[in-house]
């Protein structure tokens, strides 16, 4: 922010120093006043980055603007000066909520550092503010796209979980979403403010876990050259996210559940008790009963767990929510590569609404911007999918036959047509990788494309 966009205001008695002070910061949009009456009819009226204010005024002393400063303004920033500088008036100053004080004889090169400082605050606050209102926004429950009864019934059960602080059990396969439920949960919860702390239990090595988890003293291992913060601390007062919780090695889970039992934990090699208030969100895609009934997850840990347990759906169990899915890709992806929007044909819908999703939402999300980055054409036909979507829905797709018969050598001749088509545009055109994806070699590649008049 340039200085002349910094405002500020000026409240001292003395006209001498008033005067000068005007001048010396006349880089500002700086105003001045000679009393605390005037200066908070000043405040009342205009909004104001930085109040610089003499302690010691006629009608009120800097404590009392302080105070009603903060009241109204919480993010304008408090400068005192005081000729009469003392420990017990800094430390009442500080408590009250100065950005800091000078003492007179002033030190204008001082006060400039302090402004510069206070200024660097007030933005770091308006980012953070701004940062989490994109994450609130990005995570609202209308950011989860589903428009089928089953997702219905998810965002019913998501808006009374947010309500409470109760451990979560997110169940769902793989590419289904639970990382965004879960965070649509903490940001839209009473934790919003607070941090949110994800940890994919299965990427990180056995031997590091318990230290990622729950950190650990300097000295506890080799290799501990530092005292380390783990996820739990990290996410205290706010929200911790163990995904692929189905993962944990037993003697983890054993930690795990007297963490979350006592509200506390022990670092690695240390006995000190650490206090928590901490928000457990856990997310798996296998059957965590099944892995209780096989020994392989302890009981009592699932039953801490599952507390209230939320089911996302696969895609292939809600094809109505394929096309608003599809859309908001393609919107996403035209935007980020710089392509007007692209549509899809009928056909090409049918055929995303038949294929089965085993990646769920992900899978789609992958293969939508493939589409965005190759197609030619803004209108997206059958030709334009994948050839393994694209094959599956050709081979159930009607093919047209009627009491009239049908000419079965061209139908044939262009679902070959498409197969090759698509192929070379996803080998950027080189024959010997299409051939190599359609099973073929490079010379029968060739003889096709010359037989079906494909331009070489």
């Amino acid at each position: 922010m340039k200085p002349n966009n910094i405002k500020i205001l000026l409240i001292e008695d003395d006209q001498g120093s008033r005067e000068a002070l005007l001048i010396l910061l006349r880089e500002f949009a700086i105003k001045g006043c000679s009393s605390g009456a005037e200066g908070l009819e000043l405040l009342t009226g205009e909004r104001f980055d930085i109040v610089i204010s003499d302690l010691l005024l006629p009608d009120m002393n800097g404590i009392d603007i302080l105070t009603r400063v903060k009241l109204d303004s919480p993010r304008t920033e408090v400068i005192l000066i005081t000729g009469h500088a003392s420990a017990e008036t800094a430390v009442q100053a500080m408590k009250k909520g100065a950005f800091d004080y000078i003492t007179k004889p002033l030190n204008i090169e001082e006060l400039r550092i302090i402004i510069d400082k206070a200024v660097e605050k007030g933005q770091l606050l308006s980012e953070n503010v701004y940062l989490k209102k994109q994450l609130r926004d990005k995570y609202e429950f209308a950011s989860i796209i589903g428009n089928s009864q089953a997702m219905q019934q998810l965002f019913s059960r998501m808006k009374r979980i947010i309500k409470t602080d109760s451990t979560v059990l997110i169940l769902g396969e793989s590419g289904t979403g639970k990382e965004l439920v879960a965070k649509a949960i903490h940001f839209n919860g009473n934790r919003k403010d607070r941090p949110f702390v994800a940890v994919n239990c299965s990427a990180i090595p056995e031997n590091l876990l318990e230290s990622e988890l729950f950190g650990h003293v300097k000295g506890a291992f080799t290799g501990a050259i530092k005292e380390k913060i783990g996820k739990f601390e990290a996410a205290n007062l706010g929200t911790i996210f163990l995904d692929e919780i189905g993962t944990l090695p037993m003697h983890l889970q054993t930690k795990l559940l007297r963490v979350l039992q006592e509200q506390e934990l022990e670092k690695v090699g240390s006995n000190r008790q650490i206090k928590l208030d901490v928000r457990v969100i856990s997310a798996t895609n296998v059957n965590l009963e099944e892995e209780v009934k096989r020994g392989n997850f302890r009981e009592d840990l699932f039953y801490r767990l599952n507390v209230i347990p939320v089911l996302i759906p696969p895609l292939r169990e809600r094809t109505e929510d394929i096309l608003p899915l599809t859309r908001h890709f393609l919107e996403k992806n035209c935007r980020a590569m710089q392509r007007p929007l692209m549509h899809l044909e009928k056909e090409a819908l049918e055929a995303l609404e038949a294929y089965p999703w085993n990646g769920n939402v992900r899978e789609l999300e992958n293969i939508v911007e493939r589409i965005v980055a190759l197609a030619e054409s803004d209108q997206i036909t059958v030709r334009d999918l994948p050839s393994n979507i694209a094959k599956s829905y050709l081979e159930g797709a009607p093919t047209g036959f009627t009491a009239s018969g049908i000419d079965l050598e061209k139908t044939m001749d262009d679902i070959e047509k498409r197969m090759i088509s698509e192929a070379l545009q996803l080998a950027g055109g080189v024959k010997a990788r299409a051939a190599l994806m359609l099973s073929i070699n490079r010379t029968t590649l060739v003889g096709k494309m010359r037989r079906l008049g494909m331009e070489l």
